[in-house]
């Protein structure tokens, strides 16, 4: 039994592809240090192909929409290893956002490290290094200049 089935988390309706997974939580921080906004709250991923949206105050260009895709890559392959901690959410670290917890979330809270460049609460499948991704290919970007989104489409092959 690991130290996580002591634990009692809320049910988990989603089935995740851990590598597509993982590749969301890495995205996300990418974009919050490369753009300064906020992780994403309209995710879809999937083992086939996966999209996800940002609020952005401005459209990316090409060559920053590159280098999303170059830093992704170069951060999978530093093989960085992915690991879990267990926090009562009343007592939430620094830098952890609480408010977008699910209503009637349970009390402890499981936290996914990725090396030292993401923290976040989550109860998915994930992988246990980087390396395990594979690489990350962006399949194309949309912008919609109403909302300020900015989706991309991605996949990740082993």
């Amino acid at each position: 039994m690991s130290k996580e089935d002591e634990y009692q988390f809320n049910e988990h309706g989603k089935e995740e592809f851990p590598p597509a997974h993982t590749a969301e939580h890495r995205l996300n921080q990418t974009m919050v240090r490369m753009f300064g906004c906020e992780r994403s709250s309209n995710a879809h991923v999937e083992r086939k192909k996966s999209k996800i949206s940002y609020v952005l105050d401005r459209k990316p260009d090409r060559k920053q929409e590159k280098e999303i895709e170059r830093r992704m890559n170069e951060l999978i392959e530093q093989d960085l290893p992915v690991t879990y901690e267990v926090v009562d959410r009343d007592d939430l670290p620094e830098g952890i956002d609480g408010s977008r917890l699910p209503e009637g979330a349970s009390q402890s809270i499981r936290l996914v490290r990725i090396g030292d460049y993401d923290v976040c609460p989550c109860i998915g499948k994930h992988v246990r290094s980087t390396a395990q991704i594979g690489r990350f290919e962006m399949l194309g970007t949309n912008w919609d200049e109403h909302q300020r989104t900015f989706r991309i489409r991605f996949k990740v092959v082993p």
